[in-house]
């Protein structure tokens, strides 16, 4: 024990092969133009931030903290890099490398919800002990662990159109899968602001309460309407005009479509939308 206090804390040069990645490492993604900037750096200055180690078995070292340093220096090849040594458990290491990453802010807020539900699992610390490892309050843990109710198709589609971790909360009101889905992909496409975002989840919402009270005779109505459209359709064509139409339907409405050729007093195109339905 005594040799370990005095080791620990100390500065020393460790050979890039000696050093094991950290099993319990939260990031899982890396941006390889920040690595590329990173490397240049310190091809320039030198490795100004040491990294952070632990002893391993055969006389190597666990990466505790610094993954991105250590990937950058072997980018530019520098065979030894300076490590701060510690003598620490599991527990601690995990807890180090995420406060490490969240202090720096790089570190994504899926991979932060997964590492915090890794402290719970893997450690069994309970939300109140690891709100106070990590300084947050209990209700911000409890959201980000609510983040990994997002399948991992949605949340990769979340990370590549650089959604923000709003954005992910208000699509977990969707229970639905498809539906979730399909909202995404609308925030996604059109860039959707959160308010925006939480808006259109409100009206889908909505609708969906809505569908599930549709009485039968108003789907009658909706399938009379529909084809009061194409005797309307067929009275024009009788008329002599080539007017053509286009039905199609979504989970949330009849999309009918009428194209009249253009001539003087009328309508180029008529466009009726009706309650979502099936018929």
């Amino acid at each position: 024990m005594k040799q370990k206090r005095q080791i620990a804390g100390q500065i020393i040069l460790v050979e890039q092969e000696s050093i094991l990645p950290n099993p319990n490492q939260p990031r899982l993604r890396f941006d390889f133009d920040e690595l590329n900037g990173l490397a240049e750096s310190i091809r320039n200055n030198g490795l100004l931030q040491p990294l952070t180690v632990r002893p391993s078995e055969d006389g190597k070292f666990e990466l505790i903290a610094g993954e991105r340093r250590l990937i950058a220096a072997r980018m530019v090849g520098i065979p030894k890099v300076p490590c701060i040594l510690m003598n620490i458990d599991d527990e601690k290491s995990a807890l180090f490398s995420l406060i490490e990453n969240i202090q720096r802010q790089n570190l994504g807020f899926f991979e932060e919800a997964l590492a915090i539900e890794k402290l719970a699992k893997d450690f069994g610390l309970t939300r109140e002990e690891i709100s106070r490892k990590l300084g947050k309050a209990q209700s911000t843990i409890s959201n980000k662990l609510r983040l990994l109710g997002l399948t991992e198709e949605e949340q990769l589609k979340i990370v590549q159109a650089g959604l923000t971790e709003r954005h992910a909360r208000a699509l977990l009101r969707l229970d639905d899968l498809k539906l979730r889905m399909r909202a995404l992909n609308i925030i996604a496409d059109k860039h959707l602001t959160v308010a925006e975002s939480e808006r259109m989840i409100t009206r889908m919402l909505g609708r969906k309460r809505n569908n599930r009270s549709i009485p039968l005779n108003s789907i009658r109505d909706v399938r009379l309407f529909v084809n009061t459209l194409n005797h309307a359709v067929d009275t024009i064509r009788r008329a002599g005009i080539e007017a053509d139409s286009v039905k199609s339907e979504t989970e949330e409405y009849i999309e009918y479509v009428v194209r009249i050729p253009k001539q003087p007093g009328t309508t180029p195109v008529l466009k009726t939308k009706t309650q979502a339905v099936s018929i």
